[in-house]
């Protein structure tokens, strides 16, 4: 019989909150060999719930993508700008599929037409409290083109179309390095004939 998992949170207090929060916690938690651990501390970057989506053209088999700049690969890299896909965080009042319809217009100018759930992931649980729910949305990829994004957010967003194909092997290549546009178009891989098929029919 699996052992009952439980946490016990003991005390958490923030130490900064801006654009991202820091807290400590200490907690227990118990066993898989039964029994309590000892009381631990760990900090936690509290960033709250994300949506990012693949967006896809079954007509001509070609996807968006986005390139923009990130602090996270500065140290890195001498050009820190990725090249990822459609992402923001859900605000209050919000639900991951109206942060999807949202995002898209504001990071790559266009409107989703059909949105399909993929799955929910935690990108980096040891530090990050982040949970990503990703998408897949079709679109009319002969409508996209240009710089985007939210200027009072410091948003400088250039999009970009292109084959899955040549998307698959930008990833193989190492130049599509971030986790989230990796677990999209490995998804895609799986899924593009019968998504082909699906929304081929639709128009």
């Amino acid at each position: 019989m699996e052992a009952v998992k439980q946490v016990s949170v003991i005390k958490q207090e923030y130490l900064y909150r801006g654009f991202l929060s820091l807290k400590r916690i200490r907690l227990q938690h118990t066993l898989f060999a039964g029994g309590w651990d000892e009381e631990i501390e760990r900090e936690l970057i509290d960033r709250g719930d994300c949506v990012a989506v693949l967006l896809y053209d079954p007509d001509v088999d070609a996807v968006v993508l986005i390139e923009q700049f990130r602090v996270g690969a500065l140290g890195h890299t001498a050009k820190p700008w990725l090249m990822e896909i459609v992402a923001g965080m859900v605000e209050s009042g919000e639900n991951p599929e109206s942060v999807a319809y949202r995002e898209t217009i504001e990071e790559a100018g266009c409107t989703i037409k059909e949105l399909r759930y993929i799955c929910e992931y935690y990108s980096s649980p040891g530090a990050l409290s982040e949970r990503m729910t990703l998408f897949c949305g079709r679109v009319d990829s002969s409508q996209v083109g240009g710089v985007h994004g939210v200027r009072a957010e410091h948003e400088d967003i250039q999009t970009w179309v292109m084959s899955f194909e040549e998307a698959l092997a930008l990833m193989k290549q190492g130049v599509i390095n971030s986790a989230t546009p990796i677990i999209a178009l490995q998804w895609l891989a799986l899924n593009r004939e019968a998504l082909q098929r699906e929304w081929r029919s639709k128009e």
